[in-house]
């Protein structure tokens, strides 16, 4: 009997590679991006009068001194650092700035419609529906767990994404588990 799974679990371990798709991210895609709610430790080196602790205004902006209003929703941590240093050089030489984000409070998503805890979540990691719908208490026994839809609002345009559950549970169809994008819903009818 240990044989006989020996020999499953290397012959799954040996075909799983390549019944995955290959994917490789691109550069920086990844990277985390500065939403609203979000709460920004700025540090200026040598400088303590300029360390502040900020949270990001709804309209995506920061107040910062010397500087005034800065845009930080959808910048990456980079960008903005690099946004400072170039701002804060008119007052003095060379700024060493440090950006961190203390707190992801943008980061929401949301899972609707026949799951046991529908609702918002904020998240503080890549997540892809599954584990959404998992952190939802998964589908109900009402679901139909073949028609579960993610939208998804990209500028003034809403994407409409289909996800079958059980597809996905049975390890078929597996490229529809995707990463879910801060404001993306998922409803399961």
């Amino acid at each position: 009997m240990r044989k006989v799974f020996l020999w499953m679990l290397a012959a799954f371990l040996l075909a799983a590679p390549s019944a995955l798709p290959a994917a490789e991210p691109v550069a920086g895609e990844m990277d985390y991006r500065i939403g609203p709610g979000d709460v920004l430790n700025i540090d200026v080196c040598k400088d303590p009068a300029l360390t502040r602790m900020l949270s990001v205004l709804p309209d995506g902006k920061v107040a910062y001194p010397l500087i005034g209003e800065l845009a930080a929703e959808g910048k990456t941590v980079a960008q903005l650092k690099k946004e400072i240093e170039g701002k804060l050089a008119r007052y003095m030489n060379d700024p060493v700035v440090t950006v961190e984000v203390r707190q992801m409070n943008s980061l929401h998503i949301y899972v609707l419609g026949r799951v046991n805890a529908p609702g918002r979540s904020i998240l503080s990691s890549n997540v892809n529906v599954l584990q959404a719908l998992a952190i939802a208490g998964g589908p109900n026994a009402y679901a139909n767990r073949a028609r579960i839809r993610i939208f998804r609002q990209e500028g003034d345009k809403t994407s409409i994404i289909p996800f079958d559950y059980d597809d996905v549970t049975a390890g078929k169809n597996l490229g529809s588990n995707i990463l879910l994008k801060r404001g993306d819903v998922v409803f399961v009818p």
